[in-house]
């Protein structure tokens, strides 16, 4: 198969965690990824390309899409993985949180998507994937969370607009909405506090954030769903 014939995903965020997995949930439906962190190795594999740069700046975004286009000829997915979640009482943030989640989060979906709707628009279709949090619907007390709801309850608004925005045009615009999953970043103490904010007792695992994305990958007429997958969290305790 010809390169610029295989589909092409974009995942960010992806050194660890969900966006390892993602990279390899794409991989195994036959995409070539491109694979983009601040501190991603080097890979030789000819269907993953990676990208190292800081997502919040607009100059990676450039970079990424750039290297996505010159090696593989096309962009048919992105998935926008990459964020940070900081966990403080409202007054205690400090203007160095509020710049740094705000970056990452809202200007790196920003710079990334704009470029890859862009390059989309030509082939006539594309599907842009957005990883959100459970507690934009459903805040808890235990978990104080203002910017994760401003910057990612902004995404999950941004993913209704741009969905009814490009409908017409090929272009299908999702959004997963995780609760608490286990990954590295959580230390094992936490863990049971952790499960014991789901109502079915327990995080949810890599997997399950990986087979959700790859369900509205292959869901064409899908488009504008914000899909929970939180163990019952959003739902209500």
């Amino acid at each position: 198969m010809n390169s610029y014939d295989r589909k092409v995903a974009i995942v960010t965020g992806a050194s660890q965690g969900i966006g390892e997995g993602l990279v390899e949930a794409y991989r195994k439906l036959g995409y070539a990824v491109v694979a983009t962190s601040r501190s991603i190795s080097p890979s030789d594999e000819p269907d993953l390309l990676t990208v190292r740069g800081d997502i919040s700046e607009a100059a990676t975004a450039d970079r990424v899409i750039g290297a996505a286009l010159e090696r593989f000829g096309r962009v048919d997915t992105l998935v926008n993985n990459a964020g940070i979640f900081v966990a403080k009482a409202f007054t205690d943030y400090t203007s160095t949180d509020f710049t740094e989640v705000t970056d990452v989060n809202l200007a790196g979906f920003f710079h990334l998507t704009q470029r890859a709707i862009e390059s989309m628009l030509p082939r006539g279709g594309g599907h842009i994937v957005n990883v959100t949090t459970s507690l934009v619907d459903n805040a808890s007390s235990s978990v104080p969370s203002v910017l994760a709801s401003l910057t990612k309850g902004g995404l999950q608004s941004a993913t209704k607009s741009l969905a009814i925005e490009y409908a017409a045009r090929g272009i299908r615009v999702n959004a997963v909405s995780p609760g608490t999953i286990k990954t590295p970043m959580h230390d094992e103490s936490t863990h049971t506090f952790l499960d014991a904010l789901h109502p079915m007792g327990h995080m949810g695992d890599i997997r399950d954030i990986t087979d959700a994305v790859v369900y509205l990958e292959n869901a064409p007429f899908v488009t504008g769903e914000i899909l929970h997958v939180d163990g019952g969290m959003s739902a209500g305790h």
